[in-house]
């Protein structure tokens, strides 16, 4: 075969052909514990596109697999073959019926689709742990269901029509009426097969039950047979076979749902009990008392997230062996909501509960509790012991037989081993999931593996007649054993589909039909000792959606993953391969980060892959680079003075010049030297001096402004945030104290970003030392006008020096947000609205838990607020978009694409971000504090 490149490139452009070594190994692991190779990742954008790599497989005789958000749990989305990846093009949302429907296409994640539902008062019917990270081409592909939506509202159930391309390259729309008779015309052994399975089914007494009874619980081992008995026209039949068929039948291109209400009031809480037994025997109870979701944890599973922020104190007391209830209320009036809740208190006496149990309907607390739910599989994951590998099972036993059957399974795991296997999961449908942790790198391990299955899949056909995928799919780990769940004669007629559907067997190959008795044994992952920051990422992939680099570059979970590839071939002794990915891991891996710290916000364990990047730059960076670092740390107000002379030189240049002939003039300096930033043409010099006016005698209070060296650098055209803040500030009544020798302060997060944390952490220690001084003691509160400041101030004790350290637990910070809630709003008189805002949150915003704030203070400001359901990272953290400002432009391209055009204004808390909009958008990003002077009236 020619070189790979030039075949694919007769079909995609270039950048959406991918065969680097790191591109490879970057998408070699889903979220399972079964890894891949792919000889190439492609990105097509076009349906035409997709149609001709179905041919390009069938030419090459190249296994073609498609890959959305890659959090699979069962080794269904690798290959050895086409990686064909549908996370960067194929993100459409669009609203119908008035939020009665939606129509999709597989690469948005149901987050999003849920976000832009939300208005509507709807929500999709799936509703896994990892909706965030999840995307629609595997919600639907693998029928997700998840805590709330049971068997009703699973994907198959709520999936209106769907949009699907078989392996020939023919395309069908269910919801064409001329597309179920071309179906007949140009697929004719296909359509008249499905009669026949059809009708052979409604005659089989026996099978038709079986099938029924197999989905009156959580099911997804094996093709949906239920199709056969729910619809009768082929297209509908083949079209609902699809959802489940883990992409072994063809692509679905496009789905419409029908969407379910989304109960605006919800009251949820944890009921503790002395063990599985009593925790089991409640939940019958408390699903005819109304509850909409009831979550089970053992002990071990309670344990495993005892650390984590909001989880209920009572958890670190329980004794071994027992066992709680994650129960939530959901209505659409606070009336009803308060109806059910009665019948859960009166309810409570019969429950025999360790502690009393009591609802919250906090939306805060509410959050704080799922979360931790949803990070159960991860969050034990992080605690395994270095270099083992986590394996997640998923069954499901009949509801009223729930409690023998997990005493029976706690017993089989301890005979095997597993003395750390942790159960949780839907307690409601009777689906649990349970994790086990081990190495998968001798043969024993394995065959000690092989052994505790194999008793798993008696335990669970046999003694209960349940099922051994509920909702994570057959996969390559269940493949195996679906002719065991489901009989001979089923298994036939799976087997002979994908047979007839993909007849050379080229479509996502030994998933789901695999004959190979030890298919679930192979390809195991390793997850090799890596540096600590990043150590304990089980490659779950919940991070993913967060990072601004994820269409440019790497995810958060790819550095993680490569870095692992890395440590491999220096064991191992493979130097080629280490050289070669190391080279290309500088730009993909550390260049391009944006070190921001928004993939801990979704990462059920905190891992901050900003943190191992920065700790990998400080590596690299050499020790005259490090002092050079700490001279312009200690001589810093030189080194500000420069850097706003270079921009007010830029920015005379751009008079002369024009900003966009500068902005191409840089741009063609910076790819012969990357040193050389790319100009802005809307980056302003800021004045740099800050003049108090005299201001009365009786104040209300008194606040330190620490004016960012980024406000004092990058200023606002035809605008001064420092002297606007001032003024804000007298409306109010507070007076205004600077820092003497402000101008030489920093808080240090232009340094530790880049890899000098000397640096860092003398300037942090300085500007704490110095704040405490004019705080008097920390009573006067400091309040900083860009987040990412406010964050680093609050982040930075861990770099103090004792002394300081002692200065910092006295010191309030505060941000321009909660300065403005808390002082200005409250005193600075009347408010006159405006129209219509658009926000962009930052990430420190997001970090602190204030992009909500930002939001709530807007609307005091302003008769309507938009904030764009893509809103995320811009990547301009500091100033790498000037130096990478192709990360920027990647990162903003979705959010700038939500944004209204024509609004009263645009507004966020960073000035590096607000360029970074404004270059997107065309708009004029501002501090919200213009908007906050334009609305507020005289003194109060």
């Amino acid at each position: 075969m020619k070189n790979i490149d030039q075949l694919l490139g007769a079909i995609l452009p270039a950048d959406s052909i991918k065969t680097r070594l790191i591109d490879r190994l970057a998408a070699a692991a889903d979220a399972s514990f079964y890894q891949l190779i792919p000889q190439a990742v492609v990105l097509p954008a076009t349906e035409d596109e997709v149609r001709q790599l179905f041919h390009f497989s069938a030419q090459h005789r190249m296994p073609l697999v498609f890959r959305a958000g890659g959090t699979s749990l069962s080794g269904q989305a690798i290959t050895d073959g086409l990686l064909v990846d549908v996370s960067r093009y194929w993100r459409s949302v669009r609203i119908e019926d008035g939020g009665k429907r939606v129509r999709v296409q597989p690469g948005v994640t149901g987050g999003l689709v849920n976000k832009v539902l939300k208005p509507h008062g709807r929500k999709i019917g799936p509703d896994p742990a990892s909706i965030d990270a999840a995307m629609m081409g595997g919600i639907l592909s693998n029928n997700a269901s998840g805590m709330c939506c049971g068997v009703r509202d699973n994907a198959y159930h709520t999936m209106a029509s769907i949009k699907f391309m078989l392996p020939t390259g023919q395309s069908f729309n269910t919801a064409l009426p001329e597309d179920h008779e071309r179906f007949r015309r140009e697929c004719g052994a296909l359509y008249h097969q499905l009669l026949l399975w059809r009708d052979q089914i409604a005659a089989d007494t026996e099978l038709q039950n079986r099938i029924r009874r197999k989905y009156r619980l959580k099911n997804t081992v094996g093709y949906a047979l239920n199709a056969f008995i729910d619809h009768q026209e082929p297209l509908d039949i083949l079209a609902h076979l699809m959802i489940g068929a883990e992409g072994t039948l063809g692509f679905i291109a496009e789905a419409v749902l029908n969407t379910i209400p989304d109960q605006p009031h919800k009251a949820t809480g944890v009921c503790f009990f002395r063990d599985i037994e009593h925790a089991c025997s409640a939940i019958v109870p408390l699903t005819n008392a109304g509850a909409a979701a009831i979550e089970l944890m053992d002990r071990p599973a309670l344990r495993s997230v005892e650390h984590q922020a909001g989880v209920p104190p009572q958890i670190a007391t329980l004794p071994d062996g027992a066992a709680a209830l994650l129960v939530e209320f959901q209505q659409d009036t606070p009336e009803s909501l308060k109806a059910l809740v009665e019948k859960f208190e009166e309810l409570l006496p019969q429950l025999d509960l360790l502690h009393p149990a009591n609802l919250t309907t906090d939306a805060y607390e509410i959050a704080a509790l799922w979360k931790i739910r949803k990070g159960m599989f991860p969050s034990v994951g992080a605690v395994r012991k270095s270099g083992t590998s986590v394996i997640l099972e998923d069954i499901a036993f009949p509801p009223e037989r729930l409690g023998p059957a997990i005493t029976d399974l706690q017993r089989l795991l301890a005979n095997h081993g597993y003395t750390n296997a942790i159960i949780f999961g839907h307690a409601r449908e009777g689906n649990i999931h349970f994790v086990v942790t081990q190495t998968l790198d001798t043969p024993s391990e394995v065959a000690r593996y092989k052994a505790m299955m194999d008793e798993v899949v008696a335990l669970v056909l046999e003694r209960y007649d349940g099922s051994l995928k509920a909702e994570h799919g057959t996969g390559r780990n269940m493949a195996p054993f679906v002719e065991a769940e489901w009989g001979t004669e089923a298994y036939r007629i799976m087997a002979s589909l994908k047979e007839l559907a993909d007849p050379d067997g080229l479509l996502n190959p030994g998933v789901i039909i695999n004959p190979d008795p030890e298919a679930h044994l192979h390809n195991l992952k390793r997850l090799d000792p890596i540096e600590p920051e990043a150590d304990r990422c089980i490659e779950c992939g919940f991070c993913e959606h967060r990072c601004p680099s994820r269409d440019l570059t790497l995810t958060p979970r790819q550095r993680i993953v490569i870095r692992r590839a890395l440590s491999r071939y220096e064991r191992e002794g493979d130097r080629k391969a280490y050289d070669e990915l190391t080279q290309q891991y500088q730009y993909d891996g550390l260049d391009t980060c944006a070190v921001d710290g928004m993939c801990a916000t979704t990462c059920p364990v905190d891992i901050n892959t900003g943190d191992l990047v920065k700790r990998l730059r400080a590596r690299k960076n050499s020790r005259f680079s490090q002092w050079v670092a700490l001279r312009a740390a200690k001589q810093f107000k030189v080194t500000t003075a420069l850097v706003r002379t270079g921009v007010t030189s830029g920015h005379l240049a751009g008079k002369i010049l024009g900003g966009k002939n500068l902005e191409s003039m840089t741009s063609s300096l910076h790819k012969l030297w990357s040193a050389i930033p790319v100009w802005n043409r809307r980056l302003t010099p800021a004045s740099g001096n800050i003049k108090l006016v005299a201001q009365p005698v009786n104040m209300r209070g008194e606040v330190i402004f620490f004016p960012s060296c980024i406000g004092r650098v990058m200023g606002t055209p035809g605008e001064d945030l420092s002297a606007t803040f001032v003024r804000l500030s007298e409306k109010a009544g507070y007076q205004v104290l600077i820092p003497n020798q402000h101008d030489s302060l920093c808080c240090g997060q232009a340094f530790g970003s880049k890899g000098y944390p000397e640096a860092s952490a003398y300037k942090a220690n300085q500007a704490i030392s110095k704040l405490y001084e004019i705080s008097k003691n920390g009573e006067v509160p400091v309040v900083l006008d860009v987040s990412s400041c406010t964050y680093t101030l609050r982040h930075c004790r861990a770099t103090l020096n004792d002394e300081n350290r002692e200065r910092y637990d006295k010191l309030v910070f505060l941000d321009s947000t909660e300065y403005l809630q808390r002082y200005i709003l409250p005193h600075g008189g009347p408010i006159k609205k405006a129209e219509r805002v658009v926000l962009h949150p930052v990430c420190a915003s997001v970090k602190m838990g204030q992009d909500g704030l930002l939001a709530k203070v807007a609307a005091q400001l302003a008769d309507e607020v938009i904030v764009p359901p893509n809103s995320g990272c811009c990547g301009m953290a500091g100033d790498r978009g000037f130096l990478f400002p192709e990360l920027t432009h990647s990162a903003t391209t979705k959010e700038a694409a939500d944004v209204p055009q024509g609004c009263s204004g645009y507004y966020s808390t960073s000035r590096p971000c607000e360029l970074a909009l404004s270059d997107a958008t065309g708009q004029d990003y501002q501090s919200i504090l213009f908007l906050a002077e334009k609305c507020l009236g005289t003194k109060g």
